[in-house]
């Protein structure tokens, strides 16, 4: 899904009277911290450059990862959503996903750089959407807010381990239909999303996505379930990035619990082995993870040429 054009014309109108150099290395700090300081309850945005920065690079990438998730978990997920509440909402990245994916404009963001909600609030009204933005950390509760979505997007990694594990039964308990969260897709990213499904397991919850069920993980230690969104970058973008493609992969993990009774779908977990006459799916089933060859007269080839990692893939 394409990052709104209101708000990439907002950014870059904000952005255009500052330095360049200086972006450029706040959105390189940015990266370098998303990249090697996750989990170690470090603030990975806080002064003005930051803030911009994120709001050229950062916040394009995550639009595309949560869309990409919500694509995945409304597939099995069929319950109307009337309200979103975003724990860690940053600019709004999540909020704008969830608004396009679910046609839901009620929505609260809690946010605790004021930096963030100022720039937030004005990415809001250039798309017309009047959501209401509270500054709060959410290592310190959410007293009454409530939503029927909560989404917590690239926030987790920002938290201590005990801080993180107190984070994941707030955001449950002030869950009315289903928790999305969101984080990089590395094997930290990882680690702790597989900690906050089995927190949320005995909490209750029922996997909607990316597993197909309650089931233990089968997947190895050394491994981990990740997925892909390809992202537009503007000219400004690309500037900050220093590189000259016109897209980036936004690699990232997620994990959607429901309060219902919701089952997922068998998913494939990479990207598909095309060979001579055969196709090569690693799937993760209700099961566990196996590999699935698709030959040429299956009539799932079609289905499988077209696949990519992330996808659901029919009963296995």
């Amino acid at each position: 899904m394409e990052f709104p054009s209101e708000l990439r014309y907002t950014i870059e109108q904000l952005l255009s009277a500052q330095d360049v150099r200086a972006l450029t290395a706040a959105a390189e700090g940015i990266s370098n911290r998303y990249r090697n300081e996750s989990g170690n309850g470090k603030r990975l945005v806080s002064s003005e450059k930051d803030v911009l920065a994120y709001a050229a690079v950062r916040m394009p990438a995550t639009f595309g990862a949560v869309s990409k998730a919500l694509e995945l978990t409304l597939e099995v997920f069929e319950e109307e959503i009337n309200s979103i509440l975003d724990a860690g909402a940053g600019t709004g990245a999540a909020s704008h996903a969830a608004e396009i994916n679910t046609g839901c404009d009620n929505i609260t963001c809690l946010e605790r750089e004021e930096g963030m909600i100022a720039l937030g609030q004005q990415l809001m009204q250039a798309r017309g959407i009047g959501a209401s933005w509270i500054r709060q950390d959410i290592t310190a509760g959410l007293s009454d807010q409530h939503a029927d979505l909560v989404i917590s997007s690239y926030c987790l990694n920002e938290l201590t381990t005990a801080e993180r594990k107190k984070a994941i039964i707030t955001l449950w308990e002030h869950t009315d239909k289903l928790l999305l969260l969101v984080e990089p897709g590395t094997p930290e990213g990882a680690s702790q999303l597989r900690e906050a499904r089995n927190i949320l397991i005995e909490a209750g919850g029922y996997v909607a996505a990316p597993c197909p069920s309650n089931g233990e993980c089968t997947l190895p230690l050394d491994d981990w379930c990740h997925f892909t969104a390809r992202v537009a970058r503007s000219k400004l973008h690309k500037q900050l990035k220093g590189g000259d493609a016109p897209y980036e992969d936004e690699k990232f993990c997620f994990l959607a619990v429901s309060k219902s009774g919701c089952s997922g779908k068998p998913r494939i977990l990479r990207h598909p082995k095309i060979e001579s006459g055969k196709i090569t799916l690693r799937i993760c089933t209700e099961q566990g993870i196996t590999d699935k060859v698709v030959t040429r007269k299956s009539p799932l080839f079609k289905a499988a040429r077209k696949s990519d990692s992330g996808d659901s893939f029919g009963e296995i």
